[in-house]
């Protein structure tokens, strides 16, 4: 692992740098790091090279003060890639990840090659649901949701056959910083790319998870519906379908990015 000390920040990342002609990069969902991505690269790091970062205020990155916006994430990325001299890169995030990636294809469209949106939406939950989590967890911390958490990260049948899994992802969710996953909630709190996304023009592939209450299948529609160059993909999943569905997951990215 690698940091990355910018302007206003200190960036923790993990560079695979296999010689390949392509690079993808990963964003994490909220609450996780980029640990999350662990079963995507044996199969991708045949393919592409792979960078992997954790969020602002996640894993081992700095929880700067203060709220933070979807714009502020995006830019960390921008400046991750002047940081590594990438030129351009496919980009893959998944929920608070996916915003940032539709904050690229909107703002940084000459950075992307092709875009992944996973289990994301152009406005994830409303401003009353993030303001009663923030206060929950900065009065209680996040121990206090992990049970919901894990109801939404992961289907029931999921969660019965792979406990030890689920709960090593759930031990990295408690020990994210209370102030760096607040500060996220409000930046998913404030974003809202309904009447932007159709600007994105990059290729984009978008993986919605059929038994996801987040960001449904509706959501996805919807993004396809907006985004001209784009396709929907749906796998049987909660919240967090590159776990849930790793093998599907990785062969339809692979498939996109290489056609």
């Amino acid at each position: 692992m690698s940091k990355i000390k910018m302007q206003h920040t200190t960036l923790n990342y993990v560079f695979d740098d296999f010689k390949k002609e392509q690079t993808i990069v990963f964003s994490n969902s909220l609450g996780t790091d980029l640990t999350m991505w662990d079963k995507q690269i044996e199969l991708l790091g045949t393919e592409f090279n792979i960078l992997r970062y954790d969020t602002r205020g996640h894993g081992k990155s700095e929880a700067t003060e203060g709220e933070y916006s979807i714009e502020m994430l995006g830019n960390d990325v921008l400046d991750l890639l002047d940081h590594l001299k990438i030129e351009k890169v496919n980009f893959c995030g998944l929920s608070i990840g996916g915003l940032t990636g539709q904050w690229l294809g909107i703002h940084a469209p000459e950075r992307l090659n092709k875009l992944i949106l996973c289990n994301t939406a152009v406005k994830i939950g409303n401003k009353e649901g993030w303001n009663t989590r923030i206060e929950t967890v900065q009065k209680n911390g996040l121990d206090s949701i992990v049970s919901g958490t894990q109801e939404r990260w992961f289907t029931s049948e999921y969660l019965t056959e792979n406990k030890t899994e689920v709960d090593s992802v759930l031990a990295k969710f408690v020990q994210t910083p209370v102030a760096g996953y607040s500060s996220c909630c409000a930046a998913v709190r404030d974003a809202d790319f309904t009447d932007e996304v159709s600007k994105i023009s990059a290729p984009t592939l978008i993986i919605s998870g059929t038994e996801d209450l987040v960001t449904t299948v509706k959501d996805g529609d919807f993004l396809m519906e907006k985004i001209p160059n784009s396709i929907l993909a749906a796998l049987k999943t909660a919240h967090i379908s590159n776990i849930e569905k790793a093998d599907d997951f990785t062969r339809l990215l692979i498939e996109f990015i290489k056609n």
